[in-house]
């Protein structure tokens, strides 16, 4: 396994991060316990996961527990204020059965909070660093304005931030100046939300950047298999994979939805996320997930849509899912009769 300093925090982390989001669906103690404990085995130490991921901090503490001087773990909050926060870094350390938590992020924000901010967030954030609750401090965002202004503002540790090789070239100059700056790059959403299915591609691809890290998504032991092959025999950057990059960038660079899921909820109950781009997700990944009778009567959700442009004002890629919603409710139809 390769390990990286992240930034100029002493963390030394695991170039492949477990990403807990997904362990949330499994409800299976059994199954977690095996799927953490091949993740260890396999020479992972870093644990991405948040207070909105539901059961995933007890989850990791049920499990790590027992080495947690071996374990690294990154976690979040969405807390608006102070006293939020404070009851949020409260509640991780409880789940995760720590008492301390070695990166603590920020979840995406809608502003930078910086030092005497009326919203507290940053001091709280320092005093309970100066406590010994958390050790160092990061930001996660999906707008690149608010991540450009962290990074230049030096009061973050860390980034967290999508990459993927969907990515443009603005994109991986931010990657680039957090290696100037000594600031740890963490990236989310490696496989553009599910979009890329080509992982080796997505893993020899990242491999290029080498002070990134990204959190892979793991919800199944074969899942945490694979990337763990993948780290022995990595795949090169050679002409085969570049021309399946080339392929996959002119079908789904541009305004593409990342499935973010910051759109929700819709006045209508338009499961935004995954409707907006159901054509690619039916092309892309096993399609019967989405053709069940829930999904069908998600989609006909679209019908009812009444233009009121929330979900354009929460998009942070300045999407209007309005607009291209009938045309994936007629795509799905299409497919349907097939």
């Amino acid at each position: 396994m390769e390990y990286i300093t992240l930034g100029k925090t002493n963390l030394f982390v695991s170039r492949i991060g477990f990403g807990a989001l997904p362990i949330q669906r499994v409800t299976d103690m059994d199954e977690v316990a095996a799927i953490l404990r091949t993740a260890y085995e396999g020479g992972i130490n870093f644990y991405d996961t948040a207070r909105l991921y539901t059961d995933s901090e007890e989850k990791l503490g049920l499990c790590f527990s027992e080495m947690r001087d071996d374990i690294i773990f990154a976690s979040k909050t969405m807390a608006p204020d102070a006293s939020s926060l404070r009851h949020d870094i409260e509640t991780s350390l409880e789940n995760l059965q720590t008492d301390y938590i070695d990166l603590y992020q920020l979840h995406n924000p809608p502003f930078l909070p910086v030092p005497g901010g009326e919203d507290g967030l940053y001091d709280a954030l320092l005093a309970e660093k100066k406590a010994g609750k958390i050790r160092h401090i990061g930001i996660t965002n999906h707008s690149r304005k608010i991540i450009l202004e962290a990074i230049h503002s030096g009061l973050y540790e860390t980034v967290q931030y999508p990459f993927s090789y969907l990515s443009d070239e603005e994109d991986e100059r931010l990657v680039h100046l957090c290696a100037e700056k000594q600031i740890g790059f963490i990236a989310m959403k490696a496989l553009a939300g599910g979009l890329i299915t080509n992982t080796p591609a997505a893993f020899a691809w990242m491999q290029q950047f080498e002070n990134a890290v990204p959190v892979w998504g793991i919800q199944k032991k074969d899942e945490i298999d694979h990337y763990l092959a993948l780290n022995r025999y990595p795949p090169h950057l050679d002409k085969k994979i570049k021309a399946a990059i080339q392929k996959d960038r002119e079908e789904l660079c541009g305004s593409f939805c990342r499935g973010c899921g910051y759109c929700l909820p819709c006045p209508a109950g338009i499961p935004i996320n995954n409707a907006n781009r159901m054509s690619q997700l039916l092309r892309r990944s096993p399609k019967e997930q989405w053709l069940t009778a829930e999904w069908q009567e998600g989609m006909m959700r679209i019908e009812q849509c009444t233009h009121c442009g929330y979900c354009s004002l929460r998009c942070p890629y300045g999407l209007k899912p309005y607009e291209t919603l009938p045309g994936q409710l007629a795509e799905y139809l299409t497919f349907l009769e097939k």
